[in-house]
């Protein structure tokens, strides 16, 4: 049983290319270097029945994961010692005997993550932008359906704070209008010049978003709000064909049809400034980008004022290009063994139980998770920036068929689906990839 903070590695899979380095190649090296695998068997993971739980992407954090393997342990200090050959961003919290046939993957019941959001990702699109004026247009051939959004005065007054710093109204129109205009027909507006030095320009841009930057980390979901999301949320519950919500994956594929069996949204909390909510997902098990595309989705159909249960409509059989959120945000909680766990104690192993360790790993996701993830956010804007692309998206790249690619947010939709899915079937076969 281990965490590790992804940030710096390529995920958690060994991969064929050694320049590629990840969790598995430097636990598997700890391993050798404290004497925990035979020195025959240190250079294949092959030879010692390796195998995760968890196949977490490039980037993506785990408070805990579970690998099975043969070790040896006899040394009572063999966790110190492998602890003490791994770079503090990983960490074994324990380890279990468990009976030959155990394989930690197929043996999982089931799976917890967690994302961390900034709460300003559900503000409504930008004004002007590509994705306001979709919205702005469906409302006016649809009345009636999209929901209006109070938070259309937080771009208001964030404009109005700009003007009331000294910056003009034709300077605003340059860093928005002409920008967007700019990147529209592929002109390079420069914000440094050849010596590397800020033009006017960019000193302008750097003056306006310190002051967008401000308001942003002021802002405070209302209740109201979050109810949304946590309801949006609330739409994964349950056994559902997420094709969607994945790549390569088509309407109906067996190994598409997932089975989750909750999700929670934590109360808003404040770090550095900025508030941000903790939501979890707990589901029998996860595809490629899917928990990533989740979160995107039910972020846009609160900030678009889109209704709640497009969400259910993406189960159906049209096919809907959702983007995925930043990797940033995620980390595994930790994997499951409610069914396994009866058995190992019949037969007098340790239940494989994450609880134990929580104090550890409480203060191990503090050090090098959360506060990874905070400080990422506040240097880089990654939120910011991720939602900002999506509202300004609309080059010849943004459209299918002759529809904008986020037309599916729109009032009007046709999800194909014509009830034929039992949101509240039981629970799938057990599928066993889990990748996110």
């Amino acid at each position: 049983m281990l965490g590790y903070c992804g940030t710096g590695y390529n995920g958690m899979q060994t991969q064929p290319d050694p320049k590629l380095k990840t969790i598995e190649d430097v636990l598997f090296k700890a391993f050798a270097e404290a004497g925990a695998i035979s020195e025959e068997n240190s250079t294949d993971l092959k030879k010692n029945s390796f195998m995760r739980a968890a196949r977490t992407d490039k980037g993506v954090h785990a408070a805990g994961n579970v690998v099975s393997l043969k070790l040896i342990i006899e040394d009572p200090d063999i966790i110190s010692k492998i602890n003490a050959a791994l770079p503090e961003q990983i960490r074994v919290w324990g380890i279990e005997r468990v009976n030959r046939s155990f394989d930690c993957r197929k043996m999982c019941s089931s799976r917890i993550y967690e994302y961390l959001l900034p709460t300003h990702s559900l503000l409504p699109p930008r004004p002007h932008s590509s994705l306001f004026h979709l919205i702005a247009k469906s409302k006016k051939e649809h009345p009636g359906v999209l929901r209006e959004d109070n938070d259309q005065q937080w771009w208001e007054s964030t404009r109005q704070r700009m003007l009331d710093s000294g910056i003009t109204e034709d300077e605003l129109k340059l860093v928005f209008e002409k920008s967007e205009s700019a990147l529209e027909d592929n002109i390079k507006m420069d914000h440094v010049n050849e010596n590397g030095d800020l033009t006017e320009y960019g000193k302008l841009v750097r003056r306006v978003r310190a002051t967008e930057n401000a308001c942003r980390s002021e802002f405070r979901v209302s209740s109201e709000k979050l109810n949304l999301f946590r309801e949006a949320m609330n739409q994964y519950v349950g056994s559902h064909d997420f094709h969607n919500f994945t790549l390569g994956k088509n309407y109906k594929d067996p190994s598409s049809r997932r089975y989750m069996k909750s999700t929670s949204v934590s109360e808003p909390f404040i770090i550095e400034g900025s508030e941000w909510i903790s939501i979890k997902i707990h589901g029998q098990s996860f595809m490629l980008h899917q928990i990533r595309k989740m979160i995107c989705m039910a972020s846009l159909v609160v900030r678009t004022g889109c209704p709640i249960t497009r969400i259910s409509d993406c189960f159906g059989p049209v096919k809907i290009n959702i983007p995925k959120a930043p990797a940033l945000g995620l980390l595994l909680e930790c994997p499951v063994y409610e069914s396994y766990n009866v058995k190992l104690e019949e037969l007098g192993y340790n239940p494989i139980d994450f609880s134990r360790y929580e104090k550890e790993m409480n203060e191990f996701k503090m050090k090098y998770i959360y506060d990874k993830i905070y400080a990422e956010e506040d240097k880089q804007k990654v939120f910011q920036g991720f939602f900002e692309f999506l509202d300004k998206f609309d080059s010849s790249g943004a459209k299918s068929g002759g529809k904008h690619i986020f037309d599916f947010l729109g009032a009007a939709f046709n999800s194909g689906l014509n009830n034929l899915e039992d949101t509240n079937s039981a629970s799938p076969a057990k599928a066993v990839d889990n990748v996110d």
